[in-house]
């Protein structure tokens, strides 16, 4: 039987199977909408460019400006909100196991492992003000660098970057993770419904039945915690899959539709629209993975 805690996780492969880092440079609302409430296993660094936006990282949600940097170690959820607003960012998203995990020394012992495991590094909001801003922000701009001009040498600079960013993270932040909260428990559990049953007939009367409170509670709590209603974050879900399968698949549109929650196919072409700004045919031509 699949572990719970597994039904929300993202298993995308970043970067290539030798060097899994990546750097992806995104915009709000210009390359999507927002980024929904989601996990994986993977490191995480969302760095503000210009603009505002929110970030979430488990319950909190944070304001979001140029230079700001959130670090989200695996495990955790997170999201990225623009509302309204413009945001330019970069993700930058590595396995552990690139920077040594896994491996029988120390470093993988004391730190990786547990960051691995979450029991080590906690999500942090970084601005210039913050302990050690200046040291991280610079590790940052490296990698940046050594990816942009990809000279003789650079994975070992990107690695030694990532290495001294997690070296300063465990100096200046050494606190442990808290216990999760009842919030964040129970926000865990919607999400990981929705990503195993995105596709049935889901309602607000039965999520709040399997959370055990009252449908009007629970509007009011999930709102508060996510700054959106449940009926928008469970269609995003499910527009969100609809597009991996319209770039990875030459399923027919009509299909992607019933297969992703929606069963009416003019619905699932005005929502994903209004949500992407171009039709699921559009979208398939311009996302096309070779």
């Amino acid at each position: 039987m699949q572990n719970p805690t597994e039904l929300l996780q993202e298993t995308k492969q970043h970067g290539s199977l030798l060097f899994p880092f990546n750097i992806y440079p995104c915009t709000i609302p210009g390359d999507f909408p927002s980024v929904s409430l989601h996990w994986h296993e993977n490191m995480e660094l969302i760095c503000i460019k210009s603009g505002r936006g929110y970030v979430q990282y488990g319950t909190i949600q944070a304001n979001a400006a140029a230079d700001d940097i959130f670090v989200i170690p695996p495990g955790n959820l997170h999201a990225i909100y623009g509302r309204g607003q413009r945001m330019d960012y970069e993700n930058i998203i590595f396995d552990l196991r690139f920077l040594g995990g896994g491996a029988a020394d120390v470093c993988d012992q004391k730190y990786l492992s547990p960051l691995s495991s979450g029991a080590f590094l906690m999500p942090l909001h970084l601005n210039p003000g913050s302990r050690g801003y200046k040291e991280i922000s610079e590790c940052v701009q490296q990698a940046e660098d050594c990816c942009g001009k990809r000279e003789r040498g650079f994975e070992l600079l990107v690695k030694s970057s990532m290495l001294r960013l997690i070296g300063l993270l465990t100096e200046y932040y050494p606190e442990k993770p808290s216990v999760e909260s009842p919030d964040a428990e129970r926000l865990k559990k919607v999400t990981q419904i929705v990503e195993k049953e995105y596709n049935s007939k889901l309602t607000i009367e039965d999520i709040a039945a399997r959370c055990a409170v009252s449908s009007s509670h629970f509007m009011r709590w999930f709102h508060q915690m996510t700054g959106t209603s449940f009926n928008v974050y469970l269609n995003e879900r499910r527009l969100a899959y609809a597009a991996d399968l319209l770039r990875q698949s030459d399923d027919k549109i009509v299909d992607i539709a019933g297969r992703t929650g929606f069963d009416n196919l003019s619905n699932f072409n005005r929502r994903f629209k209004k949500r992407y700004g171009i039709t699921p045919r559009e979208y398939r031509h311009q996302n096309v993975v070779s």
